[in-house]
């Protein structure tokens, strides 16, 4: 039995953060069910040759279920309502007070259901002075300062090339919810989650946080930092990232590279000696990793237990011999048709038993509409009313 199995989620979510999170829940036994705007889909629905099912969309949307709904609608909010009523958890990135202005907002719902956990995330939060204020990731990149600390001194600053801070958000909201899932075990009681995009890139940046608090000066670096073995280098054939920080780990690594007599100096050097040092150290590294292939200085400093890997483009990740064995991403079979294959990542994660699994396929635009509205008890020609003034 998965964690979350009988957990019913309303996922009223759109673009990546809050599709991830409604997601991670899915992957863990949670029924989704996804509730997009009859002339409105969540806009990663756009891109990829089959109509609605883009590939932001695909990424997130497995074992999900699909209904149309239009929100502004007397109709549609009665309809949510319902729902609500029956779920454990509704999960929205709406604007903050957009929901509310619609009357579905928590202080609307919990009425209904006082056992709802109800998330909002936005890209600032429920108060302060951008509530209001919309964002997405690139944004946040922005405001967070994020960016001001990625790249070189020369070109920062710099957008980080993933959607770091969406899918980042979307793993705080999912822990967040559950949390307040297990605390309705011992309380009863729901729940009020407030999501921030902003909270979480000093969350995710943690340590750079306070080291600003305690009067560092942080600067973007590259990908260098202070001790030269912690550091990365051209090899004859790529790049290669070093990781060796600790003392054992920077012995280890001089002996590998047949130089004991530097192994011990280095070692016991302490941080600002070896930021003094940096140079020199930097310099005979530098020469020495060009003797070899990026490939063969990884073999042989793995060996030797210290951190090192040749830096891969996505294309070499994706095909690692690693990530056969660890079941990160799921393959839809012929899923997107003509014999083509659909991968989605799972989790990062896994479990003994009950663990995360993709259980069905990304669904198309309200596909399970009237399957939902039928255990509503909606009769056939009642759906298709509803469908002709628009209401789904």
């Amino acid at each position: 039995m998965q964690p979350f199995q009988g957990i019913k989620v309303l996922d009223l979510t759109h673009v990546l953060a809050g599709p991830f999170c409604a997601y991670q829940l899915s992957v863990m036994g949670a029924d989704v069910l996804k509730i997009e705007g009859p002339d409105m889909p969540d806009m990663s629905r756009i891109g990829g040759h089959v109509q609605h099912l883009g590939t932001n969309f695909l990424t997130q949307a497995s074992n999900k279920r699909a209904m149309t709904l239009n929100l502004k609608s007397k109709e549609g909010q009665d309809i949510l309502k319902k729902l609500a009523g029956d779920a454990d958890v509704l999960v929205e990135n709406y604007r903050a007070g957009a929901l509310e202005a619609l009357g579905l907002g928590w202080k609307d719902l919990e009425p209904i259901n006082p056992k709802l956990i109800y998330c909002s995330m936005t890209g600032f939060g429920q108060n302060g002075p951008k509530r209001g204020h919309t964002a997405y990731d690139n944004v946040i990149q922005a405001v967070s300062g994020l960016m001001s600390i990625t790249g070189t001194p020369e070109s920062a600053p710099l957008k980080a090339g993933g959607a770091v801070l969406d899918y980042g958000t979307g793993i705080m909201a999912a822990f967040a919810v559950s949390c307040a899932l297990f605390q309705r075990v011992q309380t009863g009681k729901g729940q009020r989650i407030d999501v921030s995009m902003m909270d979480s890139a000093f969350m995710l940046m943690g340590s750079t946080m306070v080291g600003h608090f305690c009067g560092a000066n942080i600067k973007p670096a590259g990908n260098d930092t202070d001790n030269a073995t912690y550091s990365c280098y051209q090899t004859k054939d790529g790049m290669i990232m070093l990781g060796a920080g600790q003392p054992n780990q920077r012995r280890r690594f001089w002996n590998a590279l047949g130089r004991p007599e530097d192994a011990d100096r280095i070692a016991k050097m302490s941080k600002k000696q070896l930021a003094e040092e940096r140079g020199a150290i930097a310099d005979l590294v530098r020469e020495i990793m060009l003797e070899k292939t990026a490939d063969e200085w990884v073999l042989l400093l793995n060996a030797a237990h210290v951190p090192a890997e040749r830096v891969r483009s996505i294309a070499d990740a994706a095909a690692h011999p690693q990530v056969a064995h660890r079941g990160v991403f799921h393959t839809h079979k012929d899923f997107l048709g003509a014999g083509k294959d659909l991968k989605v990542p799972v989790a990062a994660f896994s479990y003994e038993h009950g663990g995360p699994s993709v259980r069905s396929a990304p669904p198309a635009f309200g596909e399970h509409t009237d399957e939902v509205l039928g255990k509503l008890g909606y009769a056939k020609k009642d759906i298709k009313k509803l469908r002709q003034s628009g209401v789904v």
